[in-house]
């Protein structure tokens, strides 16, 4: 229950499924929410652009067929994105969707996350109190949300307590457990299973992206002050959000991890699956960001002990 910025990206003859699908969620479903709160933001590289392209002030006034099935149940292998085997920017949609935010506090997060319910009132509430160590801290901060996965055939839990039932019986699991655990492995990660659920929000603890957490990808409510992602780097080329994970580490960002918020990846837990392809793309991706990225960021903001990729 709080304002969406969603950025889709839909290149060539990808754009009619995409306005049909947003026209769709907007006039068929039964409920206002859609209208009320998203905001769709639709970008496409220059060298895709879609033959026709709806005028944004005028398509939305024609109501939808809603007697048709929904548009966006298409096959993903019939795309003309997977047909001209385009990557995908995931960091120009974050960048994109961030900007048209309105809001002050921003989380920009992928949308097969879940946030907790009431994040958004809660949190508003515990910037409002002004404790400690939000009163006290000088340095600039963002708030990361600590993240888990949940087996598909069981409800997304509602409640940190409900969450720590599901950890307990394993249809819960830290996010990336078995893909990429050194990405997600958040500080004092183990103490905030532990400790119990309370009745509002608060820092649990205020942690460091270095030492054992140099590679920590954390996804945080931030404000729009903070740096952007890298918008050449692409999704399957993977540690996409490393290099902005970089920039906060020399600038001493610190991560104030919220005690009873959390995001829930679903469907399904990841399991690691060799792909030689999408290996092929992060190989190259990886020597682009040591070859030429670093190099940029360090001119660009300098260096600190203990800062890396």
């Amino acid at each position: 229950m709080a304002p969406v910025s969603l950025a889709i990206h839909a290149p060539g003859s990808d754009m009619g499924p995409t306005v049909n699908s947003i026209r769709y969620l907007r006039d068929c479903l039964g409920n206002e929410l859609i209208k009320q709160y998203v905001t769709f933001h639709v970008f496409f590289a220059h060298k895709h652009i879609p033959s026709t392209i709806p005028n944004p002030d005028t398509f939305l006034q024609t109501p939808y067929n809603c007697s048709t099935k929904p548009p966006y149940n298409v096959n993903s292998n019939s795309t003309y994105m997977k047909a001209k085997s385009l990557l995908y920017p995931v960091n120009v949609a974050r960048n994109i969707a961030r900007d048209a935010a309105v809001t002050h506090f921003i989380l920009p997060s992928d949308i097969e996350l879940y946030p907790s319910p009431n994040l958004v009132p809660r949190f508003l509430n515990m910037i409002a109190r002004n404790a400690k160590p939000l009163s006290t801290s000088t340095r600039p901060r963002v708030f990361p949300i600590s993240i888990f996965e949940v087996d598909g055939k069981v409800q997304v839990p509602s409640t940190k307590t409900e969450l720590q039932g599901m950890l307990a019986n394993k249809t819960a699991i830290p996010f990336h457990k078995f893909v990429c655990p050194n990405c997600h492995n958040i500080p004092q990660g183990q103490q905030w299973m532990s400790a119990a659920e309370t009745n509002q929000m608060d820092v649990f603890h205020v942690g460091k992206r270095r030492g054992k957490f140099v590679h920590w990808e954390p996804i945080f409510i931030g404000t729009h002050q903070d740096p952007y992602y890298d918008e050449r780097l692409s999704w399957e080329g993977k540690k996409d959000k490393m290099t902005q994970g970089y920039v906060l580490c020399v600038k001493d960002y610190d991560f104030m991890i919220l005690n009873n918020a959390f995001l829930i990846h679903k469907p399904g837990i990841k399991h690691y699956v060799k792909n030689a392809k999408r290996d092929a793309i992060a190989g190259k991706q990886s020597l682009f960001v040591k070859n030429v990225i670093m190099p940029q960021l360090k001119a660009l903001f300098g260096t600190r002990n203990g800062c890396a990729i």
